[in-house]
């Protein structure tokens, strides 16, 4: 396959030295450039036309927020945040602003390898224990304002049995768990997790949680 083009964008020289190693010894990748803050990076991207940016959020002159706002409403190229901070608020804001994924700063270099090649190819990536609190979130904010996704979710394209998928899909259910709570076969349960994400034009469950709890493919 062709490299994968990332842009770096973070206040630390030694993260930024360290992800441009660990990238730049590996044929599958090269790094266009390197930043210490988001209009940094988005400046490189003008330029040099990247598949993916490496986005911390807190950094100077523009933070990782605004930059992703940007990024994407530009189409210069897709974010995967990649952080310390795993608050609930900036998460959704990350999600919101159009990052595909999100990260927190204690991988392995393959594994971010592998995140990177997961966003470039178009399925969103997120931490498993910020999903669930997001889910967690949600379900108290669902308990409180009643049984329905974040705004910017369409359930109208739905039937009941495919929304009750949805949500337990949200909840954090494996199919075999989604299958024992509705009474239906494990087959069945991938059969309309397909059509649900064909319907949304997603790759992965995750994704399709990340769009219910948030409103934001």
């Amino acid at each position: 396959m062709d490299k994968i083009k990332v842009i770096i964008a973070d206040d630390s020289d030694f993260v930024r030295d360290g992800m441009k190693i660990i990238l730049d010894v590996d044929d599958d990748f090269q790094v266009l450039g390197c930043a210490s803050n988001g209009r940094e990076a988005i400046e490189i991207a003008e330029k040099e036309a990247p598949d993916v940016f490496l986005m911390d959020i807190q950094m100077p002159e523009m933070d990782g927020i605004e930059a992703t706002k940007e990024i994407v409403s530009r189409g210069l190229g897709k974010v995967l945040i990649l952080t310390t901070f795993d608050d609930d608020d900036l998460v959704r804001q990350a999600l919101a602003g159009g990052a595909k994924g999100y990260l927190i700063k204690n991988h392995t270099p393959d594994h971010l390898k592998q995140m990177i090649k997961s966003v470039y190819f178009g399925t969103g990536v997120m931490e498993e224990n910020i999903l669930e609190s997001l889910t967690a979130s949600s379900a108290a904010s669902t308990a409180a304002s009643g049984d329905s996704g974040a705004e910017g979710f369409d359930e109208s394209i739905y039937s009941a049995r495919e929304l009750e998928i949805i949500k337990a899909v949200a909840e954090g259910l494996s199919n075999k768990e989604i299958a024992e709570k509705l009474f239906i076969s494990e087959g069945t349960v991938k059969n309309y997790i397909t059509t649900i994400l064909s319907k949304e034009g997603l790759s992965h469950r995750t994704a399709l949680a990340v769009y219910y709890l948030t409103g934001r493919k």
